[in-house]
């Protein structure tokens, strides 16, 4: 019994996470989607990608349940860090479609397979792994990427948040502007502090 609801619990999030991740593409324009936001490149398409094709590999390879579409390989160096930005070849579209395509595949995945079904990972210093493993590593590995583009969509438009249902009781600009002074002015005391 516990199994079915942690499995159930972890699928839940998974799906949850997923969905948070388009949502932050809402309303963009197709540069600020794209753009490097980071010095080292990070961007919301770019996010996206980077978790259908880890998604696919991992409810896929791993438990020989391959996805059944081309992916480039991780250990191509001709594909290297290519997976975490969108080449000017491929459209929004594509890469949403694709994310949304391997969802169902890692839910049928998920759905066919007890928690303590066995999968290998190669890459992994431990590979011998249970679904209950990967569920987590998925979970955890979307969460990260959902906080990085919450992060991303602020410095875009001031969004903030990681459900949609819940943006209309986003505090407005003159709320937030508030915030940040507070903020700032006590790191400025605590810097002041810590001199002396």
């Amino acid at each position: 019994m516990i199994d079915e609801f942690a499995k159930e619990y972890l699928h839940h999030e998974l799906r949850n996470l997923r969905e948070a991740m388009l949502w932050k593409l809402d309303g963009l324009p197709e540069y600020d989607v794209r753009r490097p936001l980071t010095a080292t490149g990070t961007n919301l398409l770019g996010l996206v990608k980077h978790l259908s094709l880890n998604e696919a590999r991992y409810f896929g390879e791993v438990f020989d349940r391959p996805f059944p579409e081309p992916l480039p390989r991780w250990d191509d160096a001709a594909q290297d860090d290519t997976d975490m930005w969108a080449t000017e070849h491929e459209t929004r579209e594509e890469i949403i479609e694709r994310y949304r395509r391997v969802w169902k595949h890692s839910d049928a995945t998920i759905d066919a397979l007890a928690i303590d079904s066995l999968g290998h990972v190669p890459w992994w210093p431990r590979p011998n792994v249970k679904l209950f493993n990967i569920l987590v590593h998925l979970v955890a590995e979307t969460s990260r990427h959902a906080g990085h583009a919450d992060i991303l969509r602020e410095q875009l438009d001031g969004s903030t948040g990681t459900e949609a249902e819940y943006a209309h009781l986003q505090s407005d600009r003159a709320t937030w502007a508030a915030r940040h002074a507070t903020i700032e002015r006590a790191a400025r005391a605590a810097a002041t502090h810590a001199e002396h």
